[in-house]
């Protein structure tokens, strides 16, 4: 925990009662150290609800999504970014990565957080360059910049979003996704042609722009034996990230989507660099048959990932 069970209870207190005086009492901006690494599990936790930020130390989520947008009612925005704050100033020790979701291209608001440093700032419903652009000017460097993709126009240009090098992840937002593309919801199902080529589409965009795509809520909390279907056939396109509601949902895409043999990666590695300083950079492996350049690549791709 990262306060005691009477000091949040005195923040919720103050947060149901809207109380900003109490957070500007105990409010120290300070600087940070932004984090980057690479992640697998992202966790949404609302910033209104104090009980489940102070688990912040607990959590296995590889990351945790603080929002400030959808699910907190506009009267408690303002508190809940108070709150956020007062989250983020504490020590990251064994922290996850602290990414916050806004209520959009705000400068009051990135302002403030800007004070605070989280990791990463997430920006949502976007549609142009322009906003990525704007956000970069507002978001204090080294902060990093991530956005969602929930529109038709995100969709098609969002390769294009990539111009700065904070700018590191994109989460698919597919309900919203397929609203403003006038597509039933019913359509979100495994195998359905239209679901997969939006995926797709997300996945290969993304990853030829150097963008982290990070695949959408599974909203159906509860049923974990369906998410767990979901997070396999995603692992199997290619996805290597995912949002959660959940800290089930949480462990599941852990242990699914971090799955990597990292000792015949190794082995992959060592085997091939032998191989090369005697002129040979394609061969048939006892262990592991036709290893050559490109399986190579692959073996370093999964030992770079440093979960």
């Amino acid at each position: 925990m990262i306060f005691d069970e009477k000091f949040i209870a005195r923040i919720q207190e103050a947060i149901e009662r809207r109380d900003e005086s109490f957070f500007w009492r105990h409010l120290k901006p300070k600087k940070q150290e932004v984090r980057k690494s690479f992640f697998a599990s992202a966790l949404m936790l609302s910033a209104h609800r104090a009980k489940h930020l102070n688990k912040l130390d607990e959590l296995s989520a590889d990351a945790v999504i603080i929002n400030l947008e959808d699910g907190v009612a506009p009267e408690y925005k303002r508190v809940a970014l108070l709150a956020a704050a007062l989250f983020l100033q504490q020590s990251r020790d064994n922290l996850p990565l602290l990414i916050v979701r806004v209520n959009g291209v705000l400068q009051e608001e990135i302002e403030l957080l800007n004070s605070f440093y989280p990791d990463s700032i997430r920006i949502p419903k976007v549609r142009s360059v322009d906003e990525i652009k704007r956000a970069l000017e507002l978001i204090k460097a080294p902060i990093g910049v991530d956005f969602s993709v929930e529109s038709k126009e995100a969709l098609q240009n969002f390769y294009k979003f990539k111009i700065d090098k904070r700018v590191g992840a994109a989460f698919l937002g597919i309900l919203d996704l397929l609203s403003d593309l006038k597509i039933a919801q019913s359509t979100l199902k495994i195998g359905n042609p239209t679901i997969d080529y939006i995926l797709a589409k997300f996945l290969i965009d993304a990853k030829s722009a150097d963008i982290l795509p990070v695949s959408f809520v599974y909203q159906d909390y509860k049923n974990l034996e369906e998410f767990e279907e979901w997070c396999r056939y995603e692992k199997q396109m290619g996805f290597e990230a995912k949002a959660c509601i959940s800290p089930k949902q949480v462990d599941i895409v852990n242990r699914i989507f971090k799955s990597f043999d990292k000792q015949k990666a190794l082995y992959i590695k060592e085997r091939f660099e032998q191989m090369a300083k005697e002129g040979i950079t394609g061969f048939v492996d006892e262990k592991y048959g036709f290893i050559d350049e490109p399986i190579y690549k692959d073996a370093l791709n999964i030992l770079q990932k440093n979960y």
